[in-house]
């Protein structure tokens, strides 16, 4: 979610081996315990963890993990960039702070939740003025809080988070490709053309879609692998993180009833069950602090317009404020995104839907549903980045048709850097 000014409102069926775990290399077996510290010994430990860490990781690995990085040196560059060639006022002679770009819209919500929590003071949806902060949900505040800790600056903390995520995310995205599209060996291009897509950009700041993705994408592998323990655990945080969890914990619960209908059998059965005690934990304290078991929807009520109209009158609103002049240029360009991005959407479960993909489907279909049930479309090209069906579904277009690759990088790259540079400035941007 973006806060809107007035008017506008690592691959885990692979058992790790003992010697590959960094408690076990330290503390373990064989080795004496070396204490820590800046001695040659301590130095040499540590380097033997990296090389054997580093060996654990395959050549497709390391290969996705190169272009992850690339990637965050650019988003990098352009936020050093733009706080010298366009800082906040006409006048001004001096850049902002260096993590001044990153320190914008929803990132001041997560701040301030796991530095001050819900409700401070007493405060809270009864005091005019209100910031609508329980819209969102507690897993990133919390590991924020917890990661501040070591990490003194509260921007710099949700930098680091959205960093590992993004690193475990594109990893567990490679591996899932190289089942759902063998030509893509190593997932390489469906991570390509994931992290160079419109609103890439909210990967790497402190924002959800990092650490929703990380918990999301391995359960999904994982439940392809009918792990439904540990694909219900991990889905069970991804719903700390996001409603958008409950959208995929429904897509489990249709996957493994699939499975068993197909002959595995329901062992298991309850494990679908456990991504909905999350979300009904965080309605219970809100009730605690509200009285409003639907505390969490009513702020995103008031904030962001997100009151139920039928999905026609939401596409009649949002076309409106594109194209009929009632908004100025910028705020104009973001509703026409919207827009497209809702029939990118609706084409998408379309075409899952004809190649019996129920399940990716249903996950599609209920996010397009929740987000385009609003009084006007609101983050759904943000919201395309968890749609990992799409970048496996166009690299596999690349790969039959090699000129879509240019095509797509053409387009994508110069509108990703637009999108980026609108949010590292300050302006509305997905």
């Amino acid at each position: 979610m973006s806060t809107l000014p007035p008017g506008v409102r690592s691959d885990p069926s692979r058992p790790r081996s003992p010697e590959l775990c960094p408690v076990a290399v330290e503390f373990g077996s064989a080795e004496k315990p070396v204490r820590r510290g800046s001695g040659p010994a301590s130095r040499a430990l540590r380097a033997a963890w990296f090389g054997r860490a580093v060996a654990w990781l395959s050549p497709a690995d390391r290969r996705v993990l190169r272009l992850y990085l690339l990637t965050r040196i650019s988003v990098w560059i352009t936020a050093h960039g733009a706080r010298w060639l366009f800082p906040r006022g006409s006048d001004v002679r001096e850049a902002g702070p260096v993590l001044a770009p990153f320190q914008q819209w929803d990132v001041n919500h997560y701040l301030h939740i796991a530095r001050d929590g819900y409700f401070p003071a007493g405060t809270g949806p009864w005091v005019d003025g209100w910031d609508n902060r329980e819209a969102f949900f507690p897993g990133f505040p919390v590991l924020l809080r917890a990661v501040h800790v070591v990490v003194p600056s509260w921007t710099a903390a949700g930098l680091l988070i959205s960093l590992v995520a993004g690193a475990v995310a594109v990893l567990a995205l490679s591996r899932t490709a190289r089942a759902y599209v063998p030509e893509d060996a190593d997932g390489h291009r469906t991570v390509l053309f994931f992290l160079l897509s419109p609103c890439a950009v909210f990967l790497a700041v402190g924002y959800t879609e990092a650490l929703f993705l990380a918990f999301a994408l391995p359960a999904w592998l994982a439940a392809q692998r009918h792990r439904w323990a540990l694909a219900c655990t991990l889905t069970a945080l991804a719903t700390t993180v996001r409603v958008s969890g409950l959208f995929l914990a429904a897509a489990i619960a249709v996957l493994f009833a699939l499975s068993a209908r197909s002959g595995k059998g329901w062992r298991g059965a309850p494990w679908p069950a456990l991504p909905a005690l999350p979300p009904l934990a965080y309605s219970w304290y809100l009730h605690a602090h509200t009285g409003d078991w639907m505390a969490w929807k009513h702020a995103q009520e008031r904030g962001w317009y997100r009151e139920f109209h039928t999905p026609w009158e939401a596409w009649s609103n949002t076309w409106k404020a594109a194209f009929e002049g009632v908004h100025t240029t910028g705020y104009a360009a973001m509703f026409r995104a919207e827009l497209a991005a809702m029939v990118v959407g609706l084409a998408l479960v379309a075409l899952l839907a004809r190649r019996r993909r129920r399940p990716e489907a249903v996950y599609v279909a209920l996010s397009l549903w929740a987000l385009g049930t609003s009084y006007w479309y609101v983050s759904i090209p943000r919201a395309t980045l968890l749609w990992w069906p799409l970048w496996m579904g166009l690299a596999a277009v690349s790969l039959r048709h090699p000129w879509f690759r240019t095509v797509y990088l053409c387009v994508t790259v110069p509108v990703s850097a637009l999108v980026a540079l609108a949010f590292l400035t300050g302006r509305w941007a997905g």
